[in-house]
């Protein structure tokens, strides 16, 4: 098949180098552009110095290119002035990173409507697409340990806490970011109050509308550089045999979510695209464990797998990762 021509708009952060390492090695993608106003005329491994050796293409500052599919890899709130400064041609499809579009009453720009890119939910809608807003890492966690239930009407309360690396935070450094901080640390943040909230509301009461259901989650920094690991407590009636059934069944079509039988950890995932989906259940509750790098799966892998699904490619084309295990 022809090539799929790229531009990343923001490659110089932590999301922007992921996709690069992923597109510059995917079979059907001739990556045509990075662009960074602040790292224009360098080579893209002078920021990204693991690239190395893997490609002489320079950053630019220049938009004078059109592609097939733009990639926005810029700050909160940037993406949409983005757009509205630079329209891209006729034709390119865009997958936006940030969470400017990810809620349904931000997912419009002129003649523009995102689809909320998981493919778990809206893979079909996503096909039919011309722009995604992929999700929030800790939303994509969360939500691919919640989906199944939801489908089914089963989610009233949900206790959720999650523990992130520090390359959630950006490549900013920040009080809360640098090594001296993070290493032999931990701490809650944001309680009850994340900005992720909002869409995954939005994703349950998808599957499972007119339904009043609270989520009360409690994020953790920890002190790893990446991946998430996610642990949310329910009520639940049914056996656990029928519970662990109604996950398989849903995410039997599903490459990159594996319902695991065994206790799954953090490293199974960091360096691949895939969610580990685990359930425990203890009396009457329900305790569901999912797991996923935040760069990946959280954010470059998702959107790359969005790109497969938006040009009629294999899903898992350029996204056979495989983790480091030690």
């Amino acid at each position: 098949m022809t090539k799929i021509n790229v531009g990343i708009i923001g490659g110089a952060g932590y999301t922007g180098g992921e996709l690069i390492r992923l597109l510059i090695h995917h079979p059907h993608v001739e990556l045509v552009f990075v662009h960074s106003k602040s790292s224009a005329g360098k080579p893209l491994h002078a920021v990204h110095a693991d690239l190395l050796g893997d490609t002489d293409l320079l950053f630019t500052d220049s938009l004078d290119k059109k592609v097939d599919c733009l990639f926005l890899c810029t700050g909160h709130g940037e993406a949409r002035k983005f757009l509205e400064a630079n329209p891209p041609a006729a034709g390119t499809k865009i997958i936006d990173l940030s969470n400017d579009f990810r809620l349904q009453q931000n997912a419009s720009l002129g003649d523009w409507n995102f689809v909320y890119g998981l493919p778990e939910l809206n893979r079909e809608a996503i096909r039919r697409a011309t722009a995604i807003a992929n999700p929030g890492c800790f939303a994509t966690a969360i939500q691919v340990g919640l989906l199944p239930l939801a489908k089914a009407g089963l989610l009233d309360e949900i206790y959720t806490t999650g523990i992130t690396g520090s390359t959630g935070a950006g490549q900013g450094l920040s009080a809360t970011s640098h090594f001296s901080w993070r290493a032999n640390n931990i701490q809650a943040y944001k309680t009850l109050t994340h900005q992720h909230l909002g869409e995954i509301g939005e994703s349950l009461l998808q599957l499972q509308p007119n339904s009043a259901i609270d989520l009360s989650f409690v994020p953790w920094r920890g002190d790893f550089t990446r991946g998430i690991f996610i642990s949310s407590t329910i009520h639940m009636e049914l056996p656990f045999e029928e519970v662990q059934a109604l996950y398989e069944v849903f995410y039997a079509d599903h490459p990159f979510t594996v319902v695991s039988q065994a206790s799954i950890f953090l490293k199974q995932v960091v360096n691949t695209n895939k969610a580990l989906v685990q359930l425990e259940k203890v009396g009457s509750k329900l305790v569901i464990h999912s797991a996923i790098d935040n760069l990946l799966k959280g954010a470059s892998g998702q959107a790359v797998q969005n790109m497969n699904l938006l040009f009629g490619v294999e899903e898992r084309s350029g996204l056979q990762l495989k983790a480091s295990g030690f």
